[in-house]
């Protein structure tokens, strides 16, 4: 198999919980060595039972296990011995723990010059929120997902995905690759950040204009209309077994759709010819293609719809994701018999290399079970305490 683009590439992995472990899990399926550091009882996510397993398991795979207590001297002997020759230490602790472990900036140089540090945290380094604990459902009330989701007569709700840890993972996969690429060219070693909070405000891009023109107390939820409301139709439609989303970005797939579903008044009707004229009816609109869909199933109108060029989707739950044909086809999903969970159904990196194969699958592995990675301690110095036992968690 031809080498994958981080091949030979050494990564020491201290993240925990989603963000930064899906980061080091795209390192690792680029081909790049990744060595999960954890405390000796495990990190917080390994530690989960039953189905609240699988999210380590999905994020942890290909990845060797180390297990070492950072605040001892022979921890930070093992750290020390594992950094000696690594191309990048990954971490998403808050700003400042990973110095109050003795691996400041200054004394990372020393153990290794061309060691890339990057790190991951809720807020960033700077800033008035610096220090302040982050997980997904705090940024994304910070951020406005949160006051943007749901239907505007209804109190607003959380977005059910973990958008900002997976976004935030995903900029520092990033921000590793480009660091690396800047070694290669530069032979400098850079630090690297970022932040949840700010990889997620992005994603607010349709509700921002809306919330530039709006008053203080003007609700921007939108249900599944699109959040600047400049799209008709875009909603989520009824179908005769659930529903199914339906877009039409353009004055073309309006004509399509209403074609395919027969709705040749409204096709004809130059008062709907275009966005703006639909927009201003879109009550309308959407009871017109609302009566057609609701008489169709699920998968005869995504069949009708995509295959003439209407951007559409059926709404799926979850128990249909995980069997869909097109991710189990595409490799994108793949099942697997999990050594200590058992059958799951787990993904792979989302990133494709052209003539290249995916690396094997290898399930996340028991704590420590590559300590034998650490037989190459240093002798011991006598006067050598814990780094520090003071370090914030």
């Amino acid at each position: 198999m031809m080498a994958l683009p981080l091949s030979g590439i050494k990564v020491i992995d201290l993240t925990q919980v989603y963000s930064g472990p899906y980061a080091t899990f795209l390192l690792a399926e680029a081909g790049a060595d990744v060595i999960k550091v954890e405390p000796l009882e495990g990190e917080k996510l390994r530690r989960m039972t039953g189905a609240a397993a699988t999210p380590y398991a999905m994020f942890n795979a290909n990845k060797a296990s180390v297990s070492l207590d950072l605040k001892s001297a022979e921890g930070g002997r093992g750290m020390r011995t594992l950094l000696a020759d690594a191309d990048v230490l990954v971490e998403n602790f808050r700003p400042g723990v990973l110095a109050g472990l003795g691996y400041d900036d200054a004394s990372l140089e020393r153990i290794n010059p061309r060691l890339i540090r990057a790190s991951l945290s809720g807020f960033g380094s700077e800033g008035p929120y610096r220090d302040y604990a982050a997980l997904d459902i705090v940024v994304q009330a910070l951020v406005g997902v949160i006051a943007t989701t749901g239907f505007p007569d209804a109190p607003p709700v959380k977005a059910g995905a973990a958008l900002a840890d997976i976004l935030g993972g995903t900029h520092l996969f990033g921000a590793v690759v480009t660091a690396l690429l800047h070694r290669e060219r530069t032979g400098e070693a850079r630090a690297v950040e970022t932040s949840m909070l700010a990889a997620t405000y992005p994603a607010m891009a349709s509700s921002l204009g809306p919330a530039a023109m709006a008053g203080p107390d003007d609700v921007l939820r939108t249900g599944n209309h699109h959040g600047a409301g400049r799209v008709c139709p875009y909603d989520v439609y009824p179908a005769s077994d659930g529903r199914v989303a339906i877009i039409c970005t353009s004055d073309r797939h309006w004509q399509r759709l209403a074609s395919l579903l027969g709705l040749h008044a409204l096709a004809s009707d130059a008062g709907l010819a275009t966005m703006a004229g639909r927009i201003a009816r879109m009550a309308e609109v959407d009871a017109a293609i609302s009566a057609v869909t609701s008489t169709m199933s699920r998968s005869a109108l995504f069949d009708l719809l995509a295959r003439g060029g209407v951007p559409c989707g059926p709404v799926q739950r979850l128990q249909e994701v995980i069997r869909d044909p097109h991710l189990l086809a595409t490799g994108a999903l793949i099942a697997i018999d999990h050594p200590e969970h058992g059958a799951l159904m787990v993904q792979r990196g989302a990133i494709r290399f052209a003539g290249l194969e995916r690396p094997p699958y290898r399930p996340s592995v028991p704590l420590g079970t590559d300590n034998h990675l650490l037989a190459a301690f240093p002798a011991a110095d006598a006067n050598e305490g814990p780094l520090h036992d003071t370090a914030r968690g």
